[in-house]
């Protein structure tokens, strides 16, 4: 799924920015654009995730087959 992924790069690129990065870029506050990069990709992680939870039906119902009586 490619939402999963895309907010899983999010938050690992976001905490690089946020602890890792040592460098100073004039108007620009790296950690403070880590933590933001992380909360998207948090918040994109949960609703990618009940998305995918709502199209996986539980146990029988997913093999649901019709019986037709002739």
């Amino acid at each position: 799924m490619p939402a999963l992924g895309l907010s899983m790069v999010l938050i690992a690129v976001g905490a690089i920015l946020a602890y890792a990065v040592d460098y100073q870029v004039s108007g620009v506050d790296l950690p403070t654009v880590g933590v933001i990069l992380m909360i998207v990709g948090g918040i994109g992680l949960v609703a990618s995730l009940l998305f995918w939870t709502s199209f996986a039906p539980f146990g029988a119902r997913r093999h649901h087959e019709d019986v037709v009586d002739y």
